[in-house]
């Protein structure tokens, strides 16, 4: 497999794939990239997401739709504990578009966020100035959106962005990281054609307690799970999943979307959903409930 390495919103990507890319091929993803970071990064003066946190109006892109009625369901499911309107909270703790990483007073997100926006497949609204953060799911979505700009590159693939991955015809062994040692994992899953997403406590955090999955009920780290990884065919999904389970009705939502996943508590507990066929290497797993109907 060859492979392309580069760093792009913020992490590290990796590309593997059958044959090396084309000066085309790499050229298409680093404007899909820069595209949906353009409209999308709240980290950027220039981004449509920062002019409608700073003036309100309109923000025309073609991942509005598919975010934003995600993140409604996401809502619901956690009982407003997921929020596209977190952004001010993440600011409020010190991770902001400066990175000042020093923490304030916790600030709620608003609670009514759907009466502060609307959408359309392609666009948002908002009458007053709101700043978004779809950090829950958009990199995810952006993964997505690099494997459907290399459609036409034949053979296997697998994109990696800072361990939120999507295979194509390439069977991976991906070892779960242990969210306290990252020199060990609790388990492996195999990744065929699909997506794989983690969400740890460890990953941007800064200060004592302070990392950035936030409640926007109360504007405070969680405190209950340490670590998540969900499967999904794609890796949109997989990402809302990842976050969604660390509040209740998570797995409620992962199993109506048909999403495995395996989570692990602050305490050591580790928990997975009752079809994942992850191999685990800690006693005591526990399998959630199968979802009632």
């Amino acid at each position: 497999m060859a492979i392309w390495q580069f760093d792009a919103i913020g992490t590290r990507w990796e590309i593997e794939t059958t044959a090396e890319l084309t000066a085309e091929s790499r050229a298409a993803v680093s404007a899909e990239i820069e595209r949906f970071d353009r409209e999308w990064s709240r980290f950027r003066s220039d981004s449509d997401v920062t002019r409608l946190g700073a003036d309100g109006g309109a923000l025309a892109s073609a991942d509005a739709g598919a975010m934003l009625d995600a993140y409604r369901e996401l809502s619901r499911a956690t009982g407003g504990a997921v929020n596209p309107l977190v952004a001010r909270s993440l600011d409020a703790l010190g991770y902001d578009a400066e990175y000042s990483l020093v923490a304030g007073a916790p600030r709620p997100a608003p609670e009514v966020w759907e009466e502060r926006i609307s959408w359309t497949d392609r666009i948002v609204q908002a009458p007053a100035p709101a700043l978004l953060d779809v950090g829950a799911l958009g990199k995810g979505r952006l993964v997505d959106l690099v494997v459907a700009a290399l459609a036409s590159v034949p053979g296997a693939l697998v994109v990696d962005a800072g361990g939120d991955m999507r295979a194509r015809g390439a069977q991976t062994r991906v070892a779960l990281e242990h969210p306290y040692d990252s020199t060990k994992a609790i388990g492996v899953v195999t990744l065929a054609d699909g997506a794989l997403c983690a969400s740890a406590i460890n990953r941007r955090a800064w200060g004592d307690g302070l990392h950035h999955v936030l409640d926007a009920r109360t504007g405070l780290p969680v405190r209950t799970w340490a670590a998540t990884w969900a499967l999904a065919p794609d890796a949109m999904r997989a990402d809302a999943v990842a976050t969604a389970l660390f509040f209740d009705g998570g797995p409620e939502l992962a199993a109506a979307w048909g999403v495995e996943w395996v989570r692990m508590s602050t305490d050591g507990r580790v928990e997975r959903s009752p079809g994942c066929d992850a191999e685990l290497f800690l006693a005591g797993v526990t399998d959630a409930p199968a979802p009632q109907n």
